[in-house]
């Protein structure tokens, strides 16, 4: 697992390669990550959207950005934390992702980027 704090918002990952969903020999690679979202902070804040960089160790790369996660913009209250699950594909092994979180401290609207920290999706039998 790994994990980054900012702002008193702290994301943590962990991932899991789904050989179910993968097929090697179509350069299919299907990966879950659990991401779970806890609130450090002193004061409420909404999760408005996201903005993930996701690399393939063949040089690819692309961007996803939108509105929340998994079709929500959860409110965080202090102390609270909120978890999903989601998932990507990559035509390699090997890949990573990192990106970035806009949240909005509810009472005074004030927005900020939470980092979510950069995670590795490595298929089990390259780390034999």
């Amino acid at each position: 697992m790994v994990s980054s704090l900012t702002e008193g918002v702290k994301v943590s990952v962990i991932t899991q390669f789904l050989v179910e969903h993968s097929n090697a020999a179509a350069g299919h690679y299907a990966f879950a990550y659990r991401i779970r979202i806890e609130n450090h902070s002193a004061h409420s804040v909404q999760l408005l959207r996201r903005h993930w960089f996701i690399f393939d160790s063949d040089g690819s790369q692309h961007e996803v950005e939108g509105e929340g996660v998994v079709g929500q913009q959860p409110v965080l209250e202090p102390g609270q934390q909120h978890e999903y699950v989601s998932g990507c594909h990559l035509h390699t092994t090997i890949g990573k992702m990192q990106g970035t979180y806009l949240m909005e401290r509810l009472f005074d609207g004030h927005q900020f980027l939470v980092q979510i920290p950069e995670f590795t999706l490595i298929t089990p039998f390259q780390l034999n």
